[in-house]
């Protein structure tokens, strides 16, 4: 020990702290790179903040090792070295810390400016006293008797100003990060400043390089862990995304294969141990270095490396020729898309809206192998997509890409056209027109069917008024809705403000709406109408004869006019007994004073049989194709005409 013995600043170390602070950033590092963490760019900022602690680490080893060596005040140059070299990583790692609390928090470039100027002048200035203490003789130096003493001790003050940045960043941006995070890092830093001051009250210090580590566990597990489904061996999407970016970034093309499993579709239904068994040994027999992920409850994507399964090709066919099997055992109803991944796709990270989009376009229990014709179709659906989130934001009910078009209505009773039904289409510049069963679904999905239903029904008043303005005879035109709309508080007095503000009788205006498929939807559906019905609004019920028709249900709606699909139309003109049931039907509602509407009527054939089974209207191309609303004055009389 030498003349060490003489001093009792450093003689109550132990390397314990160390060594497993040493052995603690080996595991966190090889747990990290061999799981699936999520490498996003602080990732980066956490490497570095572990390498500094491993380092520091060994520098403090070292210098305490050589420190017991020494028995003069000279040649001890490597003690000074090694001394600095702890106090630097601990400082930096602080640094790091700060840097890596401003990137979790996504402080804009004005807010992190300052803290990251200030921070990087307190590692320079604390560094240069560092120097001076030890060159000066007034901090940590070995006197002539080779006794160590501390001096002025500046790495409190370097801590204290360090945790003070951070403790700011934390309290006054906390509302940056969801709550249980904030605590999660509270908790962990709170241990480590206990600590710390615990020792240096203790004279101690073989833990202080620990009371760094603690923050360092809770980031690998709080913001860059993925953890396993156990019973699945599956992760989440965040690491299947994390994954992809990865490969697209190093130009590594993936295998990816979906199932899904629309039993399981469920959020919490639990697998069957046959099931759960399956899943595993699909993710894990048939490609090297593989990886399971969990879109949700019921769909699951497989993604190996291509470079890695050269093969590939007849570990696809073995497996769904595996999962044949399997399925003649399970019948579970599925969907299974496979291909290889794609640098349209990959560059935005679209693989679980790409397999979806697919989805939507197969039949159940079927196999797709992903084509170029799907990426431009999913390309173009993209496209109506941000068109759509773009109309939905402009809030311009007069939106010039959405057209309003209408197909004239047969009215039997005069021989006239005086209703007719409003129409949408999109005119998008990269597309050209988009017909509704293209953007339709996209806007119910993601919330903006109700902003495309006020721009046609805004679209639609403004031709009300145009053509009773000129004389014409305007019963009334219909607009479709959505159920999903009805679930908006705001649905009446969204109806209600258009129509007041176009200056039209509210009678002139009629709502199309499909029958309800819930209790929830019924309900609400029934007060939208009852509200809207006080005011001289009428209502359709519209595809009357498609799916599922309760007519209880119908009956408890008080709608005006009942619409028979064009499926009840070609029905009617099978046989004889077809027509009469059709017919019965139209006969009940006629008797319960409904109207009934026909539409898809083509020819004189499906017209004469209609009118002979009790219909008030008549809609088809024998009358007309959908046409610019624009173009309704050619379909309608004048009111002089008229009488």
């Amino acid at each position: 020990m030498g003349i060490l013995a003489k001093s009792t600043i450093y003689d109550s170390y132990s390397p314990v702290g160390d060594i497993v602070v040493i052995a603690m950033c080996f595991v966190m590092l090889v747990l990290a790179y061999t799981s699936f963490v999520s490498k996003n760019k602080t990732f980066l900022k956490y490497n570095i903040i572990v390498a500094l602690l491993f380092v520091a680490s060994l520098a403090d080893i070292a210098f305490n090792y050589k420190l017991s060596e020494v028995n003069s005040a000279k040649g001890h140059t490597i003690v000074y070295v090694l001394n600095f070299l702890y106090h630097f990583t601990l400082y930096t790692s602080l640094y790091m810390y700060v840097l890596y609390i401003i990137d979790v928090q996504r402080l804009e470039i004005s807010k992190k400016r300052p803290i990251i100027i200030v921070s990087t002048s307190l590692l320079a200035v604390i560094s240069v006293l560092e120097v001076l203490g030890i060159t000066r003789e007034t901090g940590f130096h070995i006197d002539e008797n080779g006794a160590a003493s501390r001096g002025k001790d500046i790495f409190p003050i370097g801590y204290i100003a360090f945790v003070a940045i951070i403790v700011f960043l934390m309290v006054v941006f906390r509302n940056r990060l969801f709550r249980q995070v904030m605590r999660g890092f509270y908790g962990t830093m709170l241990i480590s400043f206990i600590i710390i001051a615990i020792q240096y009250k203790s004279n101690q210090g073989s833990f202080t390089v620990a009371t760094f580590l603690f923050p360092a566990v809770a980031m690998l597990y709080i913001v860059h862990s993925n953890p396993y489904n156990i019973e699945l061996g599956a992760i989440s999407i965040r690491a299947m995304e994390d994954m992809v970016r990865y490969s697209y970034e190093k130009r590594k093309t993936l295998i990816f294969m979906s199932l899904y499993l629309r039993e399981y579709d469920e959020e919490n239904k639990p697998f069957t141990n046959e099931l759960q068994k399956a899943i595993r040994r699909f993710a894990s027999e048939f490609f090297k270095g593989a990886a399971l992920f969990q879109v949700s409850n019921g769909h699951m994507v497989l993604l190996a490396d291509k470079a890695q399964n050269g093969d590939f090709e007849n570990k696809i066919n073995r497996m769904l020729n595996e999962f044949d099997v399997e399925y003649q055992k399970l019948k579970l109803d599925f969907k299974i898309v496979f291909g290889e991944t794609v640098d349209e796709i990959s560059r935005n990270n679209e693989y679980v809206a790409f397999i979806r989009h697919v989805h939507n376009h197969m039949n159940m229990n079927e196999k797709h192998l992903v084509t170029i014709e799907d990426i431009e179709l999913f390309n173009k659906y993209e496209y109506i997509l941000k068109e759509l989130a773009d109309i939905y934001r402009g809030g311009d009910l007069r939106d010039p890409r959405v057209l309003a078009y209408c197909q004239p209505v047969f009215n039997v009773k005069t021989g006239r056209y005086d209703t007719a039904e409003a129409l949408m289409r999109l005119k998008l510049p990269d597309t050209g027109l988009v017909f509704p069963d293209q953007f339709i679904p996209l806007a119910e999905q993601n919330g903006y069917i109700h902003m495309l239903t006020k721009i046609i029904l805004q679209k639609t008043c403004d031709e009300i008024r145009y053509l009773l303005k000129e004389g014409y005879e305007v019963n009334r035109i219909s607009v479709n809705v959505s159920v999903l709309e009805l679930w908006d508080d705001n649905f009446c007095s969204d109806i209600f403000e258009i129509i007041d503000g176009s200056d039209i009788p509210n009678e002139k205006i009629a709502i199309e709406i499909t029958e309800s498929q819930t209790d929830k939807d019924f309900d609400i559906m029934k007060n939208r109408i009852d509200v809207l019905k006080e005011k001289g609004i009428k209502f359709y019920l519209d595809d009357f004869g498609t799916g599922y028709s309760n007519m209880e249900r119908i009956m408890e709606l008080p709608f005006d006019i009942i619409k028979f699909d064009r499926s009840l139309v070609m029905a009617s003109d099978t046989d004889s007994k077809s027509e009469m049931m059709v017919g019965g039907l139209a006969n009940m509602f006629a008797d319960m004073n409904y109207s009934v509407l026909y539409e898809g009527v083509e020819n004189e054939g499906d017209e004469k049989r209609c009118i002979n089974m009790a219909a008030s209207y008549l809609q088809g191309y024998k009358y007309s194709r959908p046409i610019p609303i624009m173009e309704l004055k050619n379909f309608f009389s004048k009111v002089e005409e008229s009488a």
